[in-house]
């Protein structure tokens, strides 16, 4: 049997209502009416648009067939487990990932709760358990770099002729390409990592979000006229230093965030903070959860002679951040 963890759940986001998708975390009685579908498999880091693409054609094999459309994913993702010390930062927590896909359609997403005994699954017992039983899908729809089973011995031709036999349609979706160069996780994460934000929106289908939980630091901002959120916990890849533009979700509404993201050497601070100011909020966040969108890089971290220079910078970011994130 294949091994599971939980059962069905609703995503959710802090603080918000989000475009219903189902969340299974198990494959275990998967329920009737997200059978015989259609299905992608893989990791979708991101959700980027080389992904939507996929998911466009299989909300079209759905639709031939009469069926659901289902994201197969993974949590955590194979590598945090087999090579821990080699894994990169996700781009995505999972309800977020589930919340992206539901925006492009799906009717749901297995978020498979990834262990040994499911990696140690070869090729074909992959297929046989995973697809044909648990999921009875009747078409796949994948890219065309598709790796599965141990030791991603299962490729794109292996899965043809697995899927061939059995009477389950195939369908090969080719990379998606901007600016010459192929749409890609690692190439978003690359991109996310230099504070590109611009290009990284360019490439994903939303701006890039991270979620982190209020923490109490050292009551500095309130002293300078502008009151700042401390993020901890932030469990997906975080932008390079410097100053940003963006967005914050704080009572279900969505305020223009100062966002400074690194040390604070004017105070000889040298540790990495993510520190948010929410314009015009007036309430008290201490251990809540918030959301913030990165829209926009402003400049880069830096020393001031002092802290009347660092108060008149701060008013102009807080002005950069209100034009481009509105007010």
């Amino acid at each position: 049997m294949i091994p599971s963890r939980q059962n069905l759940q609703i995503s959710k986001s802090p603080n918000r209502q989000i475009p219903l998708v189902q969340i299974l975390r198990s494959l275990d009685a998967v329920p009737s009416q997200l059978r015989h579908g259609a299905v992608a498999i893989g990791n979708f880091d991101g959700v980027h648009r080389g992904h939507a693409r996929i998911i466009e054609r299989l909300l079209a094999k759905a639709t031939e067939l009469g069926g659901p459309a289902v994201v197969l994913t993974f949590d955590p993702h194979p590598v945090r487990i087999l090579r821990p010390e080699h894994a990169p930062r996700p781009l995505t927590w999972t309800d977020r990932k589930a919340e992206l896909l539901g925006e492009l359609g799906i009717h749901a997403v297995i978020a498979y709760p990834t262990d040994l005994a499911f990696l140690r699954l070869g090729p074909r017992e992959f297929f046989d358990r995973i697809v044909r039983d648990a999921l009875g899908a009747r078409a796949l729809v994948e890219g065309p770099n598709f790796f599965f089973g141990r030791d991603r011995a299962g490729d794109i031709r292996l899965l043809r002729e697995l899927c061939d036999e059995a009477g389950v349609a195939l369908e090969v979706v080719e990379p998606l390409t901007i600016d010459g160069q192929i749409v890609s996780s690692s190439r978003v994460r690359a991109l996310v990592a230099d504070g590109r934000m611009e290009d990284v929106s360019r490439l994903l289908t939303r701006p890039y979000r991270i979620c982190g939980r209020v923490v109490r630091g050292a009551g500095r901002g309130v002293k300078l006229g502008y009151p700042t959120a401390n993020l901890g916990d932030v469990a997906t890849l975080l932008p390079g230093e410097g100053i940003y533009a963006g967005r914050a979700l704080a009572d279900g509404a969505w305020w223009p965030g100062a966002i400074s993201l690194g040390p604070n050497p004017t105070f000889h601070e040298a540790g990495l903070k993510v520190e948010v100011y929410l314009l015009d909020y007036r309430g008290l966040l201490y251990d809540r959860w918030i959301e913030v969108d990165f829209l926009t890089r402003l400049r880069d971290i830096k020393k001031f002679a002092s802290v009347a220079e660092l108060v008149s910078q701060m008013a102009c970011d807080v002005a950069a951040t209100r034009a481009v994130a509105g007010s």
